[in-house]
């Protein structure tokens, strides 16, 4: 965040014009797709085949998570969970930048200065059209 705040005020000095958008992506834990995941690992970041294993039995161990809401004394009836990382998990956070990391690509492509953690996202524009020339 304060490279974020840096940017943006270095912007301001120069007489720049700058848009801040911070996106919570608080659903980015539950939407991970293990099949997706793991081919990303494989195929972008080249993980060996160890290591792949080593996240496939991680992530199967989630495979078979159930879960329910509860409000006061009342409960939904239970459902399976089909994807997602748990949010509380050490894990957890790094394994949405993995997922999302073609996001910040993508992002940097159209011009938007992205800073990604976790489901927090900080999109940035900074124009060089000064203040008085817009």
């Amino acid at each position: 965040m304060l490279k974020v705040l840096s940017d943006i005020l270095l912007a301001i000095d120069a007489g720049d014009l700058s848009a801040l958008v911070l996106l919570d992506m608080s659903a980015a834990f539950d939407t991970v797709d293990y099949t997706i995941l793991l081919r990303r690992l494989k195929v972008s970041y080249r993980l060996g085949e160890t290591v792949l294993h080593w996240f496939e039995t991680y992530l199967h161990a989630m495979h078979g998570r159930r879960q329910c809401i509860r409000t006061g004394s009342s409960a939904s009836s239970m459902s399976s969970i089909a994807c997602g990382v748990p949010q509380g998990s050490v894990l957890g956070p790094i394994l949405i930048l993995l997922h999302t990391a073609e996001l910040q690509l993508l992002l940097e492509n159209h011009g938007l200065l992205p800073h990604l953690y976790a489901d927090d996202t900080d999109l940035w524009f900074l124009s060089t059209v000064g203040v008085a020339d817009a």
